[in-house]
Formats: structure tokens, C-alpha cells, sequence
């Protein structure tokens, strides 16, 4: 028979007897007994789940605090999938030893049972597995939508009925983490900060926290963009218009263009708003960051806080809003879209973000490695141009 014909109503499962659960059965634990039934739920074409525990007639006080909490809970909007079924087992604690043991078991159902190419849908046989959660959050970190981490490990595992987890699932997991990070994040960010400083002296960061006590702004610079502006602080390209994280706050990194004419970030804030007070305040920690002062040249965008602030910190640099600036931007948000995104928690932007620049720096360690090995066409073979080459490889050398 085909198995998509197996939607009839009709169907009725076949487990083996071994595979059932019987009265006077015995299990080392409670965890044990429900993975056996669960199992056998499995094979049956329904979903377990666990009830009430009881000891000595009284509900185990735990679980009741769990479900009669005086706090509102949150209702997603779905259908309502139990039906009152009364199919059950009931295991009781052995009065002496550590056991436990099937005190009663119906199987009766009131409704129809799923069939073996929907079971793995039911809720008690999905789960995000250690493993799964591993894999997931590799894949987060890589910047893989959740739709696209579930085809892969639709790949991996030969199938959608053979990952044991849905897309839902995987969301759930998700907003799981997220929920973990609530109240935490700021103060995690700020830890990663000063860890980063006892390795290296030289790398710079800062940050303020408002009247509320809440996390309001912070620069950073790590030793290696605090050297490259020793050498291309030229021209700098400040922007605020990138959409950053969940929280909502400004993303301001502070760019440049290097020798092989490839996007460079000497710095970068978060910011909770666009005040002057605020750009006051980052511009003059890019200020005290940075060994050689002010950039000659600074290029923003047309925001008048911004243009404000630039006044009073760098009044000697020259400000220009260039449509160069523009086209500039766009390709460093095409780049770090490819790492962050709006859904990341201020430390996972950061960390995603370090990554970006480690790619950043290999693509010039990259160009690097092609002007010092690679010699350029010549086309009109002049001597000019022989000797451009010369002295173009010695300076790279």
C-alpha cells in the first residue's frame, strides 16, 4: 500500500506486545517509565505527556507551582490539540526500594491516531537535541536564517521525518536563548569589553548608562583598527544608518579606505538615540582612542545632531557630506548584513561583528599577499612603467 494512502481514519497501529506497557511493569526511574511510554505513544500514533506527580496523596508542590502560578501566561495563537483522551498509564512509587512500577494503563483513544508519515509531528516526539542545539547555533553565528538551518539539517539527516524538530522548534529554541539574555546582556557585553582588555592593553572601550541605570551607549576600538588609523586617518566615514539589533539602538561604525582601496573600521558605538549629547559623547571617545587626533577629513550623512556635534569635537576637520560617502556605506552594509542582523542581543552583534572584521583583515592580508607575489600586466611597456612596478613591489615588500 502506499504510504500516502495511510490518512484513512481507519488506521490502526500494530505494536508488538514486548513494546506495551503492562500493569506491574517496573522502572529505575520516572524519566524511564515515560521514555518506554512515550515510545510506545510513538509507535501507537499519538502524543504523551507528563501529568501530575503525587507523593503520599499530596501533589508534588514543585509541579503545582508551575501550573497555578499567580503570574498571566502568554497564549500563543494556535489550535487547541488535546481532545480529553483518557488513554494512560499510571506508575506509583515502590514502598520499598527505589523503583517504579504501572499501576494502570487504558488505551483506549478518542481520537483518531496519526499515522506513521505524521507522527513525527506530534509535540512529545520532537525536540531540539544537544547536538541540534550545537549545530543551530553554529549556524546562527554563520548568520543562516532559521528556515535555511532547518534544510540543512533536513540534509543531514535524510530527511524532514528524520530531523525530530521543526522549524517551530528550532524558533522556540531561539526565543529560549533570547529570553536567557534578557537583563543580562548589557552587563555580558561589558565583561566580553573588559576581557578583551586584560589581553591587550591597547584595546579601548567605554561606556555610560543613563539616569534609569540603563546601558546607553559604548565605543570600542580593538589594536589593530587603533594602527591602521595611524596610517589612513585621512578620511574617515562616520554612519548611523544601519539597522543593528533587537534592542533598537544605533550601530555607528567609524570607516576608512585602505592601500588596496578596501573598506577599513577604525571604531564603532552603539548609541540609544541621535541626540547631540550622545554623537558629543562618541565622537570625543573616538577622539581619545585614536593616537593621531582628529581625521582631516570627516563624511556623514545630512543629520543636523550629527553635523552639530562634529562642529564642536573636530572643529578643525573638514566635513563634507560626499555622494561617495553614500555608495561607501551601502557596501559596508552589504557586508555586515552577511554577519548581523536586527534579531541579534547587543553581545551576539558584537561577537558576529569581530568576526566580520577578521574577514575584513584577511582580505587585505589577501591583497597583501597578491601585490608582494604577483606582478602587474604592463601594458605599453614603457620604462616609466617597469620602474613603477619596481619600486611599487619594494614599497610593498
Amino acid at each position: 500500500m502506499n504510504e500516502n494512502n495511510d490518512d484513512d481514519h481507519s488506521y490502526i497501529p500494530q505494536v508488538g506486545d514486548d513494546r506495551k506497557p503492562k500493569i506491574g511493569m517496573e522502572f529505575e526511574s520516572l524519566d524511564d517509565a515515560f521514555s518506554f511510554y512515550n515510545q510506545y505513544a510513538r509507535e501507537s500514533g499519538f502524543s504523551a505527556r507528563m501529568s501530575n506527580i503525587k507523593k503520599k496523596g499530596q501533589t508534588d508542590e514543585r509541579w503545582s507551582k508551575q501550573t497555578n502560578s499567580d503570574q498571566p501566561r502568554k497564549e500563543r495563537a494556535r489550535g487547541d490539540v488535546r481532545t480529553g483522551c483518557q488513554s494512560r498509564i499510571t506508575v506509583v512509587k515502590e514502598q520499598s526500594g527505589i523503583g517504579w512500577v504501572v499501576s494502570t494503563f487504558l488505551e483506549s483513544h478518542n481520537h483518531p491516531l496519526s499515522t506513521p508519515s505524521k507522527v513525527h509531528l506530534l509535540r512529545s516526539h520532537r525536540s531540539v537535541s544537544a547536538s541540534k542545539k550545537a549545530l543551530t547555533q553554529q549556524f546562527a553565528a554563520a548568520n543562516v536564517p532559521t528556515c535555511q538551518q532547518l534544510r540543512l539539517l533536513e540534509i543531514e539527516y535524510g530527511g524532514p521525518e528524520n530531523v525530530g524538530c521543526t522549524e517551530r522548534d528550532l524558533r522556540n529554541y531561539e526565543r529560549t536563548l533570547w529570553d536567557e539574555h534578557k537583563g543580562i546582556d548589557a552587563e555580558t557585553l561589558i565583561h566580553f569589553f573588559q576581557s578583551e582588555n586584560d589581553k591587550s592593553a591597547t584595546f579601548f572601550f567605554d561606556y555610560e548608562t543613563d539616569s534609569e541605570n540603563r546601558f546607553s551607549k559604548c565605543f570600542r576600538a580593538d589594536p589593530v583598527s587603533r594602527r591602521a588609523y595611524t596610517v589612513f586617518d585621512d578620511v574617515v566615514v562616520f554612519d548611523t544608518t544601519y539597522n543593528t539589533n533587537k534592542y533598537g539602538m544605533i550601530f555607528a561604525p567609524f570607516v576608512g579606505v585602505n592601500h588596496h582601496h578596501q573598506t577599513i573600521v577604525f571604531g564603532c558605538g552603539f548609541l540609544s538615540d541621535e541626540k547631540i549629547e550622545s554623537f558629543v559623547w562618541l565622537l570625543n571617545k573616538f577622539l581619545e582612542s585614536m593616537p593621531k587626533g582628529a581625521p582631516n577629513l570627516i563624511i556623514t550623512d545630512q543629520d543636523p545632531a550629527m553635523t552639530k556635534s562634529i562642529g564642536q569635537v573636530f572643529p578643525q576637520t573638514v566635513h563634507r557630506y560626499w555622494m561617495s560617502s553614500s555608495q561607501r556605506s551601502e557596501s559596508s552594509h552589504a557586508f555586515y548584513k552577511r554577519y548581523v542582523s536586527s534579531k541579534n542581543s547587543l553581545i551576539d552583534f558584537i561577537i558576529r561583528f569581530n568576526k566580520a572584521l577578521h574577514h575584513q583583515r584577511h582580505n587585505e592580508l589577501v591583497a597583501d599577499h597578491t601585490d608582494m607575489n604577483e606582478r602587474p600586466k604592463i601594458k605599453l611597456n614603457w620604462p616609466m612603467e617597469c620602474q613603477m612596478v619596481k619600486i611599487t613591489r619594494k614599497l610593498n615588500g
